[in-house]
């Protein structure tokens, strides 16, 4: 059975929420909707989303924000912005922090089908994805059972562990955000998470360093990169 595409949906309106949250179960997706920024940002931490639509207007945290947060995290998820603005600084704000589009409200619901499909067309990378299991270098590993197969044999890991080979693994080649990273995984950015989190980094290293392809580099200043030669 072909995996579900599950999305991220953040709408401070309820009725509008409600709407958007049915049509889009009805059309075969799986769809968690959340009705404030600060929710979204916890969710996107929490779970594995294929997809995200974000109001730009919402209290606790804006989608502007929330989006900024998700892209120093992932740099591929699609964002699609819903507004009921129209001024070109609102969508120049959110194509700098990285929106696919914007969607201006009102809008009718074919109109953001289309506009999902064309996006998830649009921005598919060549799959490292198995169901919901990844592919690191030669590793199979499976966020999910938080199980990492190696040639050596199957390892359990810790949830910290599994959080950060989560990121990384989705992220490959690509730099994510020190800061960022602390703040999704320890939910603060203050010295001591910062030092627990590179224990957890160097514990990952000696995992995978069965495969002579994989690195997980340091970038002075910015964060770190799996590296898959």
């Amino acid at each position: 059975m072909e995996k579900k595409l599950s999305i991220l949906l953040a709408e401070d309106d309820d009725n509008l929420g409600l709407l958007l949250h049915t049509y889009l179960n009805s059309k075969g997706y799986d769809v968690k909707l959340v009705r404030n920024g600060k929710l979204a940002l916890e969710q996107f931490n929490l779970s594995n989303f294929d997809f995200c639509i974000l109001d730009v207007m919402m209290p606790e945290l804006d989608g502007i924000s929330v989006a900024k947060e998700i892209r120093e995290l992932n740099k591929h998820v699609p964002i699609l912005f819903l507004t009921a603005k129209a001024q070109q600084e609102d969508k120049l704000a959110g194509f700098a922090v990285g929106a696919d589009d914007y969607l201006t409200k009102p809008f009718s619901m074919e109109e953001l089908l289309a506009r999902i499909e064309a996006i998830s067309r649009r921005t598919a990378k060549p799959t490292q994805v198995l169901g919901d299991q990844l592919m690191v270098g030669s590793f199979l590993f499976d966020p999910h059972s938080r199980m990492l197969y190696l040639p050596s044999g199957e390892v359990k890991l810790t949830t910290k562990e599994n959080q950060l080979l989560s990121l990384l693994a989705k992220n490959q080649n690509e730099i994510i955000d020190r800061q960022a990273t602390l703040r999704a995984i320890w939910g603060d950015d203050n010295y001591f998470n910062g030092r627990s989190m590179d224990v957890y980094i160097a514990k990952l290293r000696k995992l995978l360093k069965e495969d002579g392809s994989i690195e997980i580099m340091n970038v002075h200043g910015k964060g770190f990169q799996l590296i898959v030669k």
